[in-house]
């Protein structure tokens, strides 16, 4: 009788999947019966509509709070309401990435796409060697690996798939088509990763994921636990770490960035200090964060304190 049930269960929670599978893809699919401008537009209305009726609005304003004690109400819930907006964006963005992606060097008139640091992007083309481009939840960030693609540039990407495997199968046939080499995140990602450093080619990672068991660090002056995985792969390879974002600009339009390489905190014995540099990784996140505030994802629990709010 136990097993009957746990195996209704498990059917109900494969069909609740599926499902929630289908109307996301009925919605994309909708989507793509409009013009790429009204389309985004029409995602962004409709998203800050539904998102804060969800049970994620609640924590969104946490977070919020937490980080920006020093706003009032009101401004945080404007940070909100255009966060949820940018999360519309992102969807119906996919839809169009393709088209999207529009950065030609030579072009009289800027397109949708700028990009800045393009040395920088040749450089690591033309001169192969280990190398790490780490980003955040900011903007689309979907869009820098597909600018790395469109550069020639050898870059394998590490991923976390969706929890809903029906969607999880979709996304990542879509990505692997524009993204190159894609890595899911799981316990032997970080071998994967370690094999393409050692043959002197270049991976990316996002580093502002919740971490059970990472590094105690701090994000917007509260503790939160850090992936140490980037730290650990520059201390085995000594390879360089650029930086790399995102920035959603007005009439649909982004702007591409890496930064120029930083440098990495070492200890008095020249080593990799792992925890400095899980604490610079979220500095320089931070930094990217409060400047564009509404552009961060921040419905996910990056402190693990859903129900404390720093007063």
């Amino acid at each position: 009788m136990k097993m009957f049930i746990t195996r209704i269960v498990l059917a109900a929670r494969k069909f609740r999947q599926w499902f929630l599978a289908q109307i996301t893809f009925g919605f994309l699919n909708l989507l793509k019966l409009l013009p790429a401008d009204p389309a985004i537009r029409f995602a962004d209305w409709l998203v800050r509509k539904i998102g804060p009726m969800t049970g994620r609005h609640k924590l969104m304003l946490v977070n919020l709070a937490n980080a920006f004690p020093e706003k009032s109400e009101e401004e945080r819930l404007d940070i909100a309401l255009a966060s949820w907006g940018h999360m519309g964006r992102l969807a119906a963005e996919y839809v169009f990435l393709d088209r999207l992606f529009d950065f030609d060097p030579a072009a009289e008139k800027p397109g949708r796409i700028e990009v800045s640091g393009i040395p920088l992007f040749l450089d690591l083309r033309d001169n192969p060697r280990p190398f790490i481009v780490f980003t955040a939840h900011t903007g689309n960030f979907e869009l820098l690996p597909v600018a790395g693609a469109a550069f020639g540039l050898n870059v394998t990407v590490m991923f976390r798939p969706p929890n809903n495997p029906y969607i999880a199968e979709k996304v990542f046939n879509f990505r692997s088509a524009r993204m190159g080499k894609l890595v899911p995140s799981h316990a032997g990602s970080s071998f994967a990763l370690a094999r393409q450093l050692e043959a002197c080619k270049g991976i990316g990672v996002l580093v502002d994921q919740k971490f059970q068991k990472g590094l105690m660090t701090r994000f917007f002056g509260n503790p939160v636990q850090t992936n140490p995985l980037l730290a650990k792969l520059v201390r085995q390879f000594d390879c360089e770490v650029y930086p790399a974002r995102c920035i959603r600009l007005a009439d649909n339009r982004y702007r591409l960035e890496i930064e120029p390489r930083i440098e990495i905190p070492r200890t008095a014995t020249g080593a990799v200090d792992v925890q400095a540099t899980g604490q610079l990784l979220n500095d320089k996140v931070e930094s990217w964060v409060r400047e564009h505030p509404e552009q961060w994802l921040w419905y996910h629990d990056r402190w693990n304190i859903k129900h404390s709010i720093k007063r």
